[in-house]
């Protein structure tokens, strides 16, 4: 009767000898590169980081919104039962009703500026088509639509240079002007002045807004885009707006290709410079 253990042992032998081959033939990885392993470890250092500081903001955001949010909304609600308690004088009801409207319209403002970030933030500002524009005419608009608001504070607003083109989005162009020259108002001083103006350089069509308001602290120029940063913030709620403004224009500066540069003296005013490409158009009636 044949053993079945003496014809499974060349078997077992062929198949630790092939392991063994198989062990000795297989090539050992390379060492790892000390430069490799260092430069590996600084990209997972920075992505850490960028992770932790977009993360720190998305926070910030989430907090700020909520309290922004919130503020309106408690006196929409408090004005609102007062009146449905009975509380108030017949002849006081209007009154309560136009601070009912008023924080309305700041709530609404503060929504359309959050979706307005959201659609910059996804790269998606709308569908609008990207033509040639008139810089200046958008300006004169910008200007005409705040002179009140202007004068109610005592401000003198003024818009000077040419009619220059560029490529872009009009409502997003708007957007531009409009916080850059709301801004110049609200953060200025009594009897001051606003001047906004488009020129033309070599490579660029300039919009510069100028005030004589309160001034930027030095080391924060770069701050006043953050979300909901204010230089004043003790004043805040007297000079009003969403926070957003500034955000809005970096942004949408961004979507155009357009440098921003802002000039500050504490105390003294500030300057905002936005350059843009000039259109292709220029020169067009």
């Amino acid at each position: 009767m044949p053993n079945p253990m003496k014809s499974l042992l060349p078997l077992a032998a062929g198949l630790a000898l092939g392991a063994w081959v198989g062990r000795r033939a297989r090539p050992q990885p390379p060492a790892e590169d000390p430069a490799r392993q260092a430069q590996l470890q600084q990209q997972m250092a920075q992505l850490k980081e960028g992770y932790e500081k977009q993360d720190r903001i998305r926070r910030d955001f989430t907090a700020n919104v909520s309290h922004e949010l919130k503020t309106p909304l408690t006196s929409i609600s408090g004005y609102a039962e007062i009146i449905r308690e009975g509380m108030v004088k017949s002849e006081d009801v209007g009154r309560f009703a136009g601070k009912i409207y008023e924080e309305a319209q700041r709530l609404i403002t503060l929504v359309e500026d959050i979706l307005n970030l959201s659609h910059l933030d996804e790269g998606a500002p709308g569908q609008e088509r990207r033509q040639g524009i008139d810089l200046y005419a958008l300006c004169a608009r910008a200007v005409a639509r705040l002179e009140e608001a202007a004068r109610q504070r005592g401000i003198a607003i003024a818009l000077t240079g040419s009619r220059c083109r560029v490529d872009g989005a009009e409502k997003l162009l708007e957007e531009i002007i409009f916080n850059l020259c709301d801004n110049a108002i609200k953060y200025n001083k009594e009897n001051g002045k606003v001047e906004v103006a488009v020129t033309r350089e070599p490579r660029w069509v300039v919009l510069t807004v100028s005030d004589t308001g309160i001034g930027i602290p030095p080391g924060e120029t770069d701050r006043v885009f953050e979300r909901f940063y204010r230089v004043d913030k003790s004043h805040s709620k007297e000079i009003g707006g969403t926070g957003l403004g500034l955000s809005i224009v970096k942004h949408a500066a961004a979507y155009h290709d357009a440098k921003i540069q802002v000039d500050s003296q504490l105390g003294r005013g500030t300057r905002v410079q936005v350059r843009f490409h000039p259109s292709g158009e220029e020169g067009q009636p």
